[in-house]
C-alpha cells in the first residue's frame, strides 16, 4: 500500500532514507532548512550540498515548512541534527494528525539531547513533549550504515527499534528492500545509547588512526611507531565495554543489542570508514589542529558550524561525561576525548594514559 511519508532534515541521511521509500513507490515530503536545497531536490532531483552524485526519484517534494510537510502524512521521520531536534519537535505540536497521534514518528537523529534534567535519551525527551498518543510507541532507527554508501544501494542493515512491536514492524515495511535489511527490536534504550556513544569513540580512533599513519605535526616516528592495526582494534574493543557499560545503567533490556548492528555493527564502521564524520574529525585532530580556534568543548559546540560538517560525537562527549559521573561509571575512552576537546590535554599523552590505565 502506497503511504505518505515526511522527512524532517536534508542531510545526507535523511536525504538517502527519503530516496530509499521513495523509490518504494511512496508519496515522499522532504523538509530542508536551506531554501537552495530545496529548489535543487524540486528542479534538479539531487542535494549537492550534502550527498552529491546521487540522482533522487521524481516523487520526493521538497518543502521549507516544518507543518506543511508534516500535515496528514502516515509516516514522520525525524532526521535533523540533535542539537536542532528538540526545536524542530516542538513545531509538530501544530499539525493536527500529530496532536491526534494518527502520524508514526520514527527518529533517525543519533546523539543525546541536553534538558533541565540534564542529557537524556532521544525518544524519552520527545515524549515529554509530544502528544501522549506517542508515549512507548515512537521508533527509533539506526545500524551500520553511510548516506553515500546506501544511496548507492551498498548492502547493510538497520535496526528499528520501539516499545511498540507492531510500530517497529511497520517501520521495518517501510525501509527494507533488497538491499537494506531492517529488523526490529524492543530495546529503545539500548539501540540509542550505542548509536550516541559510538560517534564519541570514532572520534577518539580517528585521533588514533592519524597518528598511526604519521599524519599532522604530532605523528612523530617515535609516536608512529607505537600504533599498528591491533592498537585500534584495542581502542574498539574497550569502546564497545563503555557502550555497554552505559547502556546497561541507562535501561538497556539486551544485552545481545551491543553485538548486533546496532552495537558493534554501528560502531566498527564509524571508526574504519572514510564515510565518517566523527573519524574524520578525530583525524583532523591531528592533520589539522583543527582544535586551535576553540577556547574548549563548550565553544567548539556553540561555534560547530565553523568546522564546515557536523561530528554528532563532539556535543556527545560532553553528555557521555556528565552521565559517566552521574552513573559513577569508569569510561577512560570518553572522558579521555572530553579532556582533548577541552583543551586539557593533548592526543598523544591520553593515548599513552589510557593504555597505562588499561595495562
Amino acid at each position: 500500500m502506497r503511504s505518505t511519508v515526511t522527512v524532517l532534515g536534508a542531510g545526507a541521511w535523511g536525504t538517502t532514507v527519503a530516496k530509499i521509500i521513495a523509490e518504494k513507490n511512496n508519496e515522499v515530503v522532504i523538509w530542508c532548512y536551506e531554501t537552495e536545497t530545496a529548489d535543487e531536490i524540486n528542479n534538479n532531483h539531487t542535494n549537492s550540498r550534502f550527498l552529491p552524485g546521487v540522482i533522487l526519484p521524481g516523487n520526493i517534494k521538497a518543502q521549507t515548512d516544518v507543518e506543511k510537510a508534516a500535515f496528514g502524512r502516515d509516516y514522520i521521520i525525524l532526521a535533523v541534527p540533535s542539537l536542532f531536534l528538540l526545536d524542530t519537535a516542538k513545531r509538530l505540536l501544530a499539525v493536527p494528525s500529530v496532536r491526534e497521534g494518527k502520524s508514526l514518528i520514527g527518529v533517525i537523529t543519533k546523539g543525546f539531547l541536553e534538558t533541565p534534567k540534564g542529557p537524556r535519551l532521544i525518544l524519552e525527551t520527545l515524549e515529554d513533549y509530544l502528544p501522549g498518543f506517542y508515549r512507548k510507541s515512537l521508533v527509533y532507527i539506526a545500524g551500520p550504515s553511510h548516506a553515500e554508501e546506501v544511496s548507492r544501494g551498498k548492502i547493510t542493515g538497520l535496526i528499528a527499534a520501539s516499545e511498540s512491536a507492531k510500530n517497529s514492524i511497520r517501520f521495518r515495511y517501510l525501509l527494507k528492500n533488497p538491499r537494506l535489511l531492517v529488523f526490529a527490536s524492543l530495546d529503545v534504550r539500548g539501540v540509542q545509547v550505542a548509536a550516541a556513544v559510538k560517534n564519541v569513540i570514532a572520534i577518539a580512533f580517528g585521533i588514533l588512526d592519524a597518528l598511526k599513519t604519521g599524519s599532522g605535526a604530532e605523528s612523530k616516528p617515535d609516536v608512529e611507531d607505537m600504533f599498528g592495526d591491533g592498537t585500534e582494534s584495542l581502542l574498539l574493543a574497550a569502546g564497545l565495554n563503555e557502550i555497554q557499560a552505559l547502556g546497561m545503567v541507562m535501561g538497556a533490556t539486551h544485552p545481545e543489542t551491543f553485538s548486533s548492528i546496532s552495537g558493534v555493527g554501528d560502531l566498527d564502521v564509524t571508526c574504519r570508514s572514510v564515510f565518517g564524520r566523527n573519524r574524520r574529525f578525530g583525524r583532523e585532530i591531528i592533520e589539522k589542529n583543527i582544535l586551535a580556534p576553540f577556547k574548549n568543548l563548550d565553544d567548539l559546540i556553540e561555534r560547530i558550524g565553523e568546522i564546515g560538517y557536523l561530528p554528532e560525537g563532539v556535543a556527545a562527549t560532553k553528555y557521555v561525561k556528565i552521565l559517566s559521573e552521574k552513573y559513577k561509571l569508569k569510561m577512560p575512552i570518553s572522558t579521555g576525548l572530553h579532556r582533548i576537546l577541552n583543551r586539557e590535554t593533548g592526543p598523544v599523552e591520553f593515548l599513552h594514559g589510557f593504555l597505562m590505565e588499561m595495562a
